[in-house]
């Protein structure tokens, strides 16, 4: 079906940061298939593990058990609690961000006994594309195409603590979600008191906050996940994109209390769990500790950040850690992440004039240099054309 535009290029091989077209020609990857192969292409740990366990159990569906889900749901829970200690929660799996956020609202409902029903989200999230994760993205261009949209989602400006105020005293609130950053958004980060506020305002008025951490979790910020930076000890957690470096696989994270909202029958997923994407997120998280990743995509940012505000036509570089957006002079965004893919480095247009990085957490300093290299070239042109009569 035509849900998407006509692809720039058909790749058929990855290696780290790099991938291979149908005529053998070499891209720069600096968006990760949007965040997701946050250990490069084919790393060489995870294919060993996704190869091996093919071998012997791909599937049995959740009505039996598998050896190896407890085990990725223990180090996902630690690593919620910052790495070092249990973060005193329970893990449902699935296939995806937006499945991981449809488990959020479910369980808040049932948390609440449907006496209350509301979830505030924020102008300018994306939480995914089923109906109902659909309704809670901030994004009324991606509602029109779709209404009537479920009921349910109030919706307030982003880094707004004043307006999530009124909208839990209105009553009727189960909980509230938010991205830490937005990432589909344009990269926005909040203010430093932002989530911490919001929550403080979900304790005072008896809500549950959700953190969608699907883009912005797993090392991709500088932290194991983004709130982590401002100590915050939210309700409910969504993770997806990188847990599986390419194999789809996403889960939700809640409290012990929280999650005991759910009884057998309340939820469930077919695949949600199997073995093949538990080898791969367990393959993927040991290479993640191993790397040390948070520290890595610190400094490998700060590298990235530093040498892109200084290219020409650049306004701004927002972000954290290796989730980077780099705010262009004008609305060139497009013309540029074309104009790079045609030179090798794949990025995206986040925005009319905001173009988006999200490399490899294992991404090395000459491949920084490159990427900055090429992208330097691809502004002088762009803005080059742009300025020609």
């Amino acid at each position: 079906m035509r849900t998407y535009p006509d692809p720039p290029a058909t790749f058929v091989r990855g290696e780290g940061s790099y991938l291979y077209d149908v005529d053998g020609r070499r891209y720069l990857d600096f968006i990760s298939g949007l965040a997701v192969t946050s250990l490069g292409h084919s790393h060489p740990v995870v294919a060993e593990a996704v190869a091996r366990q093919a071998a012997s159990l791909i599937h049995v569906s959740n009505l039996y058990a598998n050896t190896l889900a407890p085990e990725v749901a223990v180090t996902l829970d630690r690593l919620v609690g910052g790495g070092d200690r249990p973060g005193g929660g329970q893990v449902f799996f699935c296939n995806s961000g937006a499945e991981a956020n449809e488990c959020a609202l479910k369980l808040v409902r049932r948390w609440t006994g449907g006496r209350r029903t509301a979830v505030v989200c924020a102008d300018g999230a994306f939480h995914g594309r089923t109906l109902a994760t659909l309704a809670a993205t901030g994004q009324p261009a991606k509602h029109e195409p779709f209404e009537p949209m479920p009921a349910g989602f109030p919706h307030v400006p982003y880094d707004d603590l004043a307006r999530l105020e009124e909208a839990l005293a209105a009553g009727g609130v189960a909980a509230v979600l938010l991205e830490p950053i937005q990432g589909e958004g344009g990269v926005v980060v909040p203010s430093s008191d932002y989530l911490a506020g919001a929550r403080r305002l979900c304790t005072e008025h008896d809500a549950l906050l959700i953190v969608d951490e699907i883009q912005t979790g797993l090392g991709r910020t500088g932290h194991w996940f983004a709130f982590q930076a401002q100590g915050l000890e939210p309700d409910v957690v969504t993770i997806a994109k990188a847990l599986g470096n390419g194999v789809p696989v996403g889960a939700c994270w809640a409290r012990s209390e929280v999650a005991a909202a759910f009884s057998p029958g309340d939820h469930g997923s077919t695949f949600g769990g199997q073995p093949l994407a538990m080898a791969a997120a367990r393959a993927t998280l040991s290479v993640m500790e191993a790397k040390d990743v948070p520290r890595r995509a610190d400094r490998a940012g700060m590298r990235l950040a530093g040498a892109l505000a200084r290219l020409p036509g650049v306004a701004d570089v927002r972000g954290a850690g290796l989730l980077l957006a780099v705010q262009l002079d004008g609305p060139t965004a497009a013309a540029a992440a074309a104009a790079a893919a045609e030179s090798g480095l794949l990025v995206n247009a986040v925005r009319p004039d905001a173009v988006r990085m999200a490399p490899s957490l294992l991404v090395s300093d000459a491949e920084i240099d490159e990427a900055v290299g090429l992208l330097g070239d691809v502004l002088e042109r762009v803005g080059a054309a742009v300025g020609s009569p």
